[in-house]
């Protein structure tokens, strides 16, 4: 479980990244949304361990990240956006890097590795931008940590290998695993997501479970507007509207691109 307690990080510029943050993080596949600039590479880096907050604290299973134990560092693995691996290959990097990860599971990689048609033995510096992150997702799954972040892992990616990766995920993640995607493009990885986190200039907006928003209001398309939607949306000849559950006739799956907006306009869930 990651708990966040009044995380606040600060620039040293005086710039305010993150304001007062709180929230409880449990297993599953969360979706972490946001504006440009609204924080979130941020706070992944201080889930991580890669910054410090400037106030508040961040813990996992009651202890905090700050401390940078070797027990809780094993723990977690972050993938950045354009992150480079410092190492030749990935075979190289099992040998250098998977040690440190007690988790790691050899045959998961090659199994993972095998999906993108790639073996380990590939010089990374030659490979593509896209094959280099394929190498990348792959060995980041297999380490089978108990907290895993990504940064825009889809990007880079053609069609056929977004959906490999959705697999991926879908097979390697267990319940007990908790994995953080920021990303803009929300399709990529719909049908994954357990939660929710949403982020607008610093301030965190919600944090939550799909389940629980589900058991509070509804996400609907029809062709007519809607009797007293929370939020709404025309979209080319139908109307996209989040209601209370008591009110709405049929639900569709979480529109994330809706909830986000409505957020942005002090929607209250």
């Amino acid at each position: 479980m990651i708990i966040l307690n009044d995380l606040t990080y600060v620039y040293r510029k005086g710039a305010e990244a993150l304001c007062n943050a709180s929230a409880s993080i449990g297993g599953g596949v969360y979706l972490l949304l946001g504006e440009n600039g609204a924080g979130k590479t941020t706070l992944l880096h201080i889930i991580a361990g890669l910054l410090y907050p400037s106030k508040g604290e961040c813990s996992l299973d009651g202890y905090n990240i700050s401390e940078r134990r070797p027990e809780i560092m094993r723990s977690i693995f972050f993938l950045g956006d354009n992150m480079k691996f410092p190492f030749v290959s990935i075979e190289e990097m099992v040998k250098c890097h998977a040690p440190l990860f007690p988790t790691f599971d050899a045959e998961m990689l090659r199994s993972n590795l095998a999906r993108f048609g790639m073996t380990g033995k590939e010089r990374l510096r030659k490979l593509s931008l896209g094959n280099r992150h394929k190498a990348q997702l792959a060995y980041a799954l297999s380490l089978r940590t108990a907290v895993l972040l990504f940064d825009e892992p889809a990007n880079g990616l053609d069609i056929p290998s977004r959906q490999q990766l959705q697999k991926m995920i879908a097979e390697c993640v267990t319940e007990e695993q908790t994995v953080i995607v920021s990303t803009h493009i929300v399709s990529d990885l719909r049908n994954l997501y357990d939660g929710v986190l949403v982020l607008s200039r610093g301030k965190l907006l919600l944090a939550d479970t799909v389940d629980s928003l589900l058991g509070r209001v509804s996400f609907t398309v029809t062709s007519v507007p809607p009797v007293a939607p929370l939020y709404m949306e025309r979209r080319f000849n139908s109307f996209h509207a989040i209601c209370n559950v008591a009110d709405a006739e049929e639900s569709c799956d979480v529109d994330y691109e809706l909830l986000f907006n409505a957020l942005h306009h002090n929607v209250k869930l």
